[in-house]
This record gives structure tokens, sequence and C-alpha cells, in this order.
């Protein structure tokens, strides 16, 4: 074991130790583990007060820092006042006990993910900037993972300076103190809720972490196999761990095991991406930001690939911050087409549907039906909420990185956007006029010149199509 570089580079973020060939947890760690896992008569770890004291005690036998007081009273707060009082006593006589067990494995299901990973290609690593890799993970170890991150277990040192970001759930339930929207709780039942299904059950499949990485060139409820679009922060997850709740945010609770790539997914640059693919759903929810909640269980029916995982893939792509100018300058156009293009991009597939394209299509790249054997792309308005991103602009950009990715379809999800009224009359306009990404690109990067110089306050949708087309109607422009 000594000798895996892949293991070598996780092991300073594990709680782990490798002594001997062989991983173990710190003696004081597994002793305290061992008492947690027979349940609280053994215990006494019946409430959230004292298994926040019970959390400190682990920390420290890992030489890490107490449990900080905000996130100790979270726990107080969340498992004391905010559960039932019958959720609390299973979740103390059962949840966690069963948590602990799991956590006891840890150190044998490394073994065996290294053992089954053969070369280093697949095994659990830090996963660097500009070095494209895959990590495969059982879904039960993805669990103990995870169960790692809510007891708060991980090393922190030198995440920061390693550009990965938080893993340990301390700033989630800190949040709960001082942040009056009830949306902080509904992620953290969202958590519960995984938590009581995998120690009820424990899942079988596997999930696959990948980062993408492009040198050259230029949604949750999606039926057909398609690249479900994550408006990723940089930082894998964003404010997921935090008191972030919007796109990002409430995919990562929906889908717990998102959050494993948190551990070893370093900070994306301009040319990269990070494709996910397997990861369960098993949360209902409702409402986004402030409104969202938590409504119940959900049973995840998607299939299963050969590899085991599920045919639910998700693609984190992460847009300009507050660009303002620079999303119309060429520099910040050519970025995002970059980013998207990176995302969508099989490059397994690319010269194989290429050819397809090429004896379907009459001219060269045009946006137009692109054979099953490629998987579409589902996405909608990516970086244009908190990011201030242009909705028209941002649609277009991802029409174009679709197109050129050689991707089957593209269902955008305008979510009622006042500017896109318009999206699919352009889109079949552009359509019947067997327009190619080249023209459509040329005019983007002239409509965005126009709006630098102060030419046109137009929307792109109303300043591309004709002036004598009346809305709704474009049929009888087309040829």
């Amino acid at each position: 074991m000594e000798a895996r570089g892949d293991l070598r580079s996780i092991l300073p973020y594990l709680p782990v130790v490798l002594r001997g060939g062989a991983l173990f947890w710190p003696p004081a760690a597994q002793e305290a583990l061992k008492a947690l896992a027979l349940g609280p008569d053994v215990s006494r770890v019946s409430s959230g007060d004292v298994l926040a004291d019970a959390l400190t005690d682990l920390r420290l036998a890992l030489n890490l820092d107490p449990l900080p007081r905000r996130a100790a009273e979270g726990f107080a707060l969340f498992f004391d006042d905010l559960l039932s009082r019958a959720q609390a006593r299973d979740w103390f006589d059962h949840v966690a006990p069963s948590l602990a067990r799991l956590l006891l494995r840890l150190p044998t299901l490394l073994e065996g993910h290294y053992r089954a990973a053969g070369d280093e290609a697949r095994g659990l690593r830090i996963l660097s900037s500009q070095y494209a890799g895959l990590v495969l993970l059982s879904q039960e170890l993805a669990a103990a993972l995870l169960a790692c991150a809510l007891f708060c277990l991980f090393p922190t040192a030198d995440r920061a300076e390693a550009c990965l970001p938080a893993i340990n759930f301390d700033s989630l339930f800190a949040a709960l103190c001082y942040n009056s929207r009830q949306s902080q709780e509904q992620k953290v039942r969202c958590l519960v809720h995984y938590f009581d299904r995998v120690t009820a059950s424990t899942p079988t499949g596997s999930v696959s972490f990948e980062r993408k990485v492009f040198s050259s060139g230029l949604i949750e409820d999606e039926e057909q196999e398609a690249l479900e679009v994550d408006f990723a922060n940089r930082y894998l997850g964003g404010g997921a761990l935090s008191r972030g709740c919007v796109q990002e945010e409430i995919r990562f609770m929906i889908n717990p095991e998102l959050i494993v790539g948190m551990l070893f997914m370093v900070s994306m640059e301009d040319n990269e991406a990070i494709e996910i693919v397997g990861a369960e759903r098993f949360s209902q929810y409702m409402g986004y930001g402030s409104s969202f909640r938590f409504t119940g269980d959900y049973l995840d029916s998607k299939p299963f690939d050969a590899m085991g995982r599920r045919k639910t893939r998700i693609v984190a792509i992460d847009a300009l911050d507050c660009p303002t100018r620079l999303q119309f300058e060429s520099s910040g156009l050519l970025r995002e087409v970059n980013k998207a293009f990176c995302g969508f991009l099989d490059q397994s597939n690319h010269q194989l549907c290429a050819k397809l394209v090429q004896d379907l299509n009459t001219k060269d790249n045009c946006p137009s039906v692109i054979p099953d054997e490629c998987i579409g792309v589902s996405t909608g308005n990516w970086g244009c909420g908190a990011f201030g991103g242009n909705p028209e602009i941002k649609s277009m950009i991802q029409w174009i990185a679709a197109s050129q990715a050689l991707r089957s379809f593209i269902n955008y999800y305008t979510f009622e956007s006042e500017s896109l009224k318009r999206l699919e009359e352009v889109t079949q306009w552009i359509l019947r006029h067997r327009w190619t990404v080249g023209e459509l690109w040329d005019m983007l990067v002239e409509y965005s010149s126009q709006r630098l110089r102060g030419d046109t306050n137009e929307g792109f949708l109303t300043w591309l199509l004709p002036k004598d087309i009346p809305n709704g109607d474009v049929d009888y422009m087309c040829e």
C-alpha cells in the first residue's frame, strides 16, 4: 500500500493512518467509535448536545481541534429541538450506531477499493488542476466518507492551500444558529434522510468523478439520458456545506454522494470541468433559495450502466462571476464557450459521433439532429442568477458548445425567464435557415460588440430576428 501514489496523495486528507501496509483508525478514535457503535446504553450519546461532545472527543483522538462552538450548538439545536422526539430517538438508537459501525469498516473499505482499482487510474486520490483523471467509488465507500464529513473527522490543515473546498459538516450545522432561513434546516434534513436510507439498506452501485481538461479549441427530473448541468462554483459544491441554497447546493442535498467529490477535487481552472456519473437521488424537494424545503423520500429508478453507475450524468461548469462588460468582450465569450465545451465534450465518443454527423448533415457543424448514440445536454440559465450573467447570451453559448461537442440534443429549461420568451422562435428560425455554429458565433460576437459600443440595448434574441417578424410568428420567413 505504501507504494501507491494515489493513496499517498489523499492520505494527509483522510482521518486514518497507514502502518505496516494496512490502514487503521488511531487507537483512541477506534475505541470511541466502538463505544458509539454499541448504542446509547453504552456510549451515552442520546442527544445532540452529547453527540457534539462525542465528536469533540473523536476529533481530539485524531489530533484535530475541538468541534467549533457554533457547530456544537448547531448539532444540539437540530437533534434536540428541530427533530421530533421520535425521530431523534430513532437516530440515536439506530442511525448513529450504524454510522459508527460503517466508520469502523472505513479502513477495510479503502483497502478493498485500492485492490479493486488495480492501477492508480481509478483509485481515490487528489485530482489536481490540469490533470485529467477519474475516481470510481462504491456507494458504500461514499457513504463511509460522508459519515466522516457528518462527524467532522477529516483533517482540515492545508486544504485551502491545496485549493480544496471544505468537506466537514461543521459550517453546515453552525449556520443553523445564526441563519433564520428555514432552508438551512431543510438542507440538513435532506442529508439526515440520506443517512437514514443508507444505514437501513446499504447501496450497492458505484459513482465516478472525472476531471475533464480541454487544452485548445473553441436537471434532476430529466427523463432522457443527458448531461445534467451543475451551475457550479469553481470549488465543487459551492456553498452546499455552508449557507448556499441555489441550483448547485440543492442538487448536492438531494444527491448527497456528489459531496464526496469535494474531498479530492481541486478547484477548476478556465479549461476544466468535472463530470460525476452515478450519484443516486434520495430526496424530494420544493422551492428554491429561502423557499427550499425537503418534502420526503425519493426512490431513484434510473438504470445502471456496465460499471454499476446509475445513468445520471452531472457536469459541473463554473461561469464567470459578476462579469458585467466582460461577458460581451471576446475574451469573456471565448472563456464561457470553452468552459461549456469542455463540460459537454465526450472525447471517447467524439470521433465516432463526428463521422456519423458528417454522414447525416449537408453542412459541417450545423446545430441539427445528431444520432441517438450520442447523449444530450439538459441545462438552463447557467451563471445567470447570483453570478449575474446574461440569460440570452448564455443560452446561445451553451447551444454552440453542445453542437460543437456533437451532443444529440439540448433541453433548455428557461425557468420562466422573461428575457427568454422568444428562445424557441429564435432556435427554430436558426435551424430552418441551416446556420452553422460559426455563423451563430459570428452573430453573437457582432451583437456583443454593438452592446459594448452602446449601439444597441436590445436583448440578443430580439436583435437577431428580422424586425418584420411578429412575436411568435417565424414560419413564413423560413425556407
